[in-house]
Order: C-alpha cells, then sequence, then structure tokens
C-alpha cells in the first residue's frame, strides 16, 4: 500500500488558509517528502509527519514555491539530532543554492546530506520495495515529474497445498519466484496450484507544474494515482499558458487519455477562494477526479 498526504496545495502565494506545494509519501517502510514549500514542518508537524522517517527529498524545480521550506527543514532536522543519512534528488542548482546558505549561516549538519542531481528523464532512486523515476514536463524553467511505482512482490506459499503435493521447503524460493514444481514421478505442478498471487504494486505519478504537455501520457500511463496541477479554471486557459501552468478541463484530459485509475489536482491559484467548482469542472472530463485537501491522506 502507498499513502500520500497534502500538506501544500496552493500555489505561489498562500491563501485562505492553504499552503505552497508539499506532500509526503508513505509505504510500510520508507516516507518520501515531494517538494517542500513555505511552511512545510508546520504542516507536518499538525499532521504527525515524522521528520526523522524521511529518506529521501524530492524537489520538482527552483520556483520558491516548491522549496523556500527545505532550508528549515534541513536545519530542524539537525537541531533535533538527526544521525541517518538523507538523500535529495533536485535540480543541480539546488546544491549550489543549499551549500551557500549553510555557508554564510556557518552551519553544519548533524547527519550526511547526499544530493543527487536531476538532468534527465530516467530512475532516480531504487529502494528495496520501491522504484522512482523522474521525467521531464514543461514549465518555465527546467521541471520535472516523479513515478513511484511498487516492485512486484513474490508469490505467496498456500502450505497446505504444498504438503499435500510434498514439495519440500528448500524449493520455496522457486516457487515464489513462479516456478513450476516437478516431482519425483515426472508430474509437473503448476506454480498457482501451490501459491497465492500477490498484491498487484501500486503507483503514483507527481506531475509538477507544467503547461498541457502529451508528452506526460506515456510517462504516467496507467498509474493508480495521478496528480496532475490544475492551477486555474477553464474560463482562464489563457492566463494558464501565460504562466506555463494547467487548467482543470486540461488536467483531466491527460487523466483521461493516460487510462489512470484516479486523479488529484491542486496547485490552486490564490485567486480562487471556494475550490468546489475545480472539481465539479474536471469530473467533466475525468469522474475519478478529486481535490487534493491538505491534510487529507489518499491510500493506493
Amino acid at each position: 500500500m502507498l499513502a500520500l498526504t497534502i500538506l501544500g496545495n496552493n500555489s505561489a502565494v498562500p491563501a485562505f488558509g492553504r499552503n505552497p506545494t508539499a506532500q509526503v509519501l508513505q509505504t510500510l517502510e520508507e516516507t518520501y517528502l515531494i517538494d517542500c514549500g513555505e511552511g512545510t514542518q508546520m504542516q507536518m508537524a499538525k499532521y504527525k509527519i515524522r521528520r526523522s522517517k524521511i529518506s529521501r527529498i524530492f524537489i520538482s524545480h527552483l520556483h520558491g514555491d516548491h522549496y523556500f521550506g527545505l532550508i528549515g527543514l534541513l536545519t530542524s532536522m539537525s537541531l533535533l539530532g538527526r544521525t541517518q543519512d538523507l538523500h535529495l534528488h533536485a535540480p543541480r542548482e539546488l546544491e549550489e543554492i543549499i551549500n551557500w546558505q549553510f555557508k554564510v549561516g556557518a552551519a553544519k549538519l548533524s547527519y550526511n546530506l547526499i544530493f543527487h542531481a536531476i538532468t534527465e528523464d530516467g530512475l532516480i532512486a531504487d529502494d528495496k520495495n520501491l522504484t522512482v523515476h523522474a521525467f521531464k514536463v514543461k514549465h518555465r524553467i527546467e521541471c520535472f515529474g516523479f513515478l513511484f511505482k511498487q516492485k512486484t512482490k513474490l508469490r505467496n506459499i498456500n502450505v497446505e497445498r504444498t504438503k499435500a503435493y510434498e514439495i519440500p521447503t528448500s524449493f520455496y524460493q522457486k516457487l515464489q519466484q513462479g516456478e513450476d514444481y516437478i516431482n519425483k514421478k515426472g508430474t509437473v505442478i503448476p506454480n498457482e496450484e501451490v501459491t497465492f498471487a500477490p498484491i498487484p504494486p501500486k503507483s503514483y505519478a507527481y506531475s509538477a507544474d507544467t503547461l498541457y504537455c502529451e508528452d506526460i501520457i506515456d510517462k504516467v500511463k496507467n498509474v493508480d494515482l495521478l496528480y496532475h496541477e490544475a492551477t486555474y479554471l477553464k474560463l482562464h486557459e489563457e492566463r494558464a499558458l501565460l504562466h506555463f501552468h494547467s487548467t482543470t478541463i486540461q488536467a483531466a484530459t491527460i487523466a483521461q487519455k493516460a487510462e489512470v485509475k484516479r486523479l488529484l489536482i491542486g496547485h490552486f491559484s490564490s485567486k480562487y477562494e471556494v475550490l468546489d467548482e475545480f472539481r465539479n469542472e474536471a469530473r467533466e472530463v475525468f469522474p475519478n477526479t478529486d481535490l487534493a485537501l491538505e491534510g487529507i491522506c489518499y491510500k493506493i
């Protein structure tokens, strides 16, 4: 299972109680922070997200509403005595920014901050149970989306059936990998007879700030949950184009064409106080759409 908690769902300027972009994606073993706008660590405290559990941080691009909360968070982790390594994946220029800020403040972290520059599409993280790929989107500056995919799990042993077929435990590992068993008489015992299929792996795609861009479709094809920015209502499509953002209809169209299972929209412009129309418009194109609301945990 994957669980996504929204910490910030607004665009550049905090407004109407909404905060700049930040999300936390959790597995049973790992916690990942996706973007880190102003106020992120306050939101983490509010929604009981433990800083110490974060193993990787992913920054999509270097507009302030996506990373201005980062230095404060990194510093707080150190002040609280963190010792485990922290991996930061971001556009290459961020490393220089961080080093300069720590230098002028004579700050030294209590843990190793391992920087991974994102420069192109491809695999950027490979953990025990999950992989992360970056993909470019179209924004005013270099910007990346992220695809999180659980790894396929091994098949589960049906112990009663393996005993009935007298399959030795030494062969269990091969059964888990999908192999059939051949007994001493040469009889083939089909793998499906003695194992259970694992729960299908889940996937989450975060498309970050972008114009309507059909290049994204292949990158997020068939994901269980897609987050796509929808900064503007369809009435303001020209403004969206001017600022390299998307509308509700455009986000929903990407979800429809990519055949995703569910869509979350966010990064709402501060010109809108009420958000109901965002959901209504997107559902005209892609019915299984919800608003990315702060404090809500979306199970995948």
